[in-house]
């Protein structure tokens, strides 16, 4: 699924620290290009049919064309995420070891675990850029350098990351989640992926740290939320029904469990 980032016109992209609130987003990719410093927990993540379990110090590159889920990530999980509007790749990428930047799905290992020293550097330079967002020459200066400077340090220091092949029948089950709109049971997901519900069950829970009954489930919430916004686009039990849920009490237990809040709750919210 190719989403829209919501990115401020005024801005080459965006830079920021992310922290896990229980939520997952459906597996997508995205015009802009992409890199994740994790800074604190531990984390799977599913990229280019490979999964990669990432924790404090991993740098991850997220190219345009390349889809991505994070998933099984610790209560405690934080990550910096960089994300650069094509257009700024466009203008500052010119030297001859950076033109992978410019790539949509490059060959190749993009994921690397830096130094502690490299990590470092990196951190204080982001919180530097992040501190002037609210200036926009600054900021938007400050982007290109991050960009620069993490590729410069990524194809210089650390190892690469030791990925495993994710089974076919976990990738093609993730891929129906996302397509067939989240409705479709377990039994109908494992028919369509070739193995028994029990051992497609038991594949998934093992090579992503969540079940595939919690992973459908969060990726239903994900759906509403996108459907719901704010409230003002349809009815909640309308956008609870089109994201796959069976019925608004299905919708209220998994809801309260994914997002620690009545769905009521959530609403007001926005009033």
């Amino acid at each position: 699924m190719k989403s829209r980032l919501n990115l401020p016109d005024n801005h080459d992209g965006n830079l920021w620290l992310y922290q896990n609130q229980g939520r997952v987003v459906p597996m997508h990719h995205h015009a802009e290009l992409e890199f994740n410093l994790i800074t604190q927990g531990t984390a799977c993540y599913l990229l280019a049919k490979r999964k990669y379990q990432i924790r404090r110090g991993d740098l991850l590159w997220l190219f345009p064309a390349q889809e991505h889920v994070l998933i099984d990530q610790s209560p405690d999980f934080k990550m910096w995420i960089g994300v650069f509007k094509p257009q700024l790749i466009d203008r500052i990428v010119c030297d001859t070891n950076a033109q992978t930047l410019r790539e949509t799905n490059p060959d190749g290992q993009c994921n690397r675990r830096l130094t502690a020293a490299t990590f470092n550097r990196l951190e204080l330079v982001y919180e530097e850029i992040e501190a002037a967002r609210n200036q926009d020459s600054l900021f938007n200066t400050g982007l290109a350098y991050a960009l620069l400077l993490t590729w410069e340090k990524f194809i210089t220091t650390g190892d690469n990351l030791t990925g495993s092949d994710v089974h076919p029948a976990v990738e093609k089950a993730t891929y129906l989640i996302r397509d067939a709109g989240a409705a479709l049971s377990i039994e109908e997901l494992a028919h369509q992926a070739g193995l028994s519900p029990s051992r497609l069950s038991h594949l998934f829970k093992q090579q992503t740290g969540v079940t595939l009954l919690d992973f459908r489930n969060r990726q239903r919430i994900e759906r509403f939320l996108q459907l719901y916004g704010t409230g003002q686009r349809m009815k909640m039990l309308t956008a609870a029904l089109e994201a796959g849920f069976g019925s608004y009490p299905q919708f209220y237990r998994v809801f309260k469990k994914t997002m620690g809040r009545s769905p009521a709750a959530y609403r007001r919210d926005f009033q």
